[in-house]
């Protein structure tokens, strides 16, 4: 099954596994050879310590060539969606009982980041979103009940 995933969220990714593969694998596997080296294994903390983040490293790079070989990448600049909101797109809403405006860009579960104004695509404020064009308004059911918001603007960047 496909993911969505922006093309800043998928080299973010390709970022930290270059990372994993060229500095934090090496640099466990000379703590692991510097821990053997003090001899007794069997009570020797630096080498379980090594051990534990050597099997963090390889179930981290593991995890993040599968986030990619799954991902569909979507770029919203290259998006025609005649100012509809779609995944990838940056949209102002204004809450019609308080006038607060946000804007938020709608992106992949494993790139929400509600303090980067990134909110997932599963989420019900952007699902309540997805299709709606400015002028429109969207019904979000929230903890608190219902809130309405007004679409004010839709970028794709």
């Amino acid at each position: 099954m496909k993911v969505p995933m922006t093309v800043e969220g998928a080299e973010r990714l390709k970022a930290e596994l270059q990372r994993l593969k060229t500095v934090e694998r090496p640099a466990v596997i000379q703590a692991l050879s510097d821990a053997r080296s003090q001899g007794d294994l069997s009570e020797n903390a630096d080498y379980d310590a090594a051990k534990e983040r050597q099997g963090f490293i390889e179930g981290r790079i593991s995890e993040v060539e599968a986030k990619l070989a799954h991902a569909q990448v979507i770029d919203p600049a290259a998006i025609e969606a005649d100012g509809r909101v779609v995944f990838g797109s940056t949209v102002e809403i204004e809450d019609l009982e308080s006038g607060d405006r946000n804007s938020y860009q709608i992106v992949g579960d494993d790139e929400a980041d509600i303090k980067a104004s990134k909110i997932s695509v599963n989420s019900p404020i952007a699902r309540a979103l997805i299709g709606k064009t400015e002028g429109d308004t969207a019904d979000v059911q929230a903890p608190g009940g219902v809130r309405s918001f007004e679409v004010v603007g839709v970028r794709y960047q």
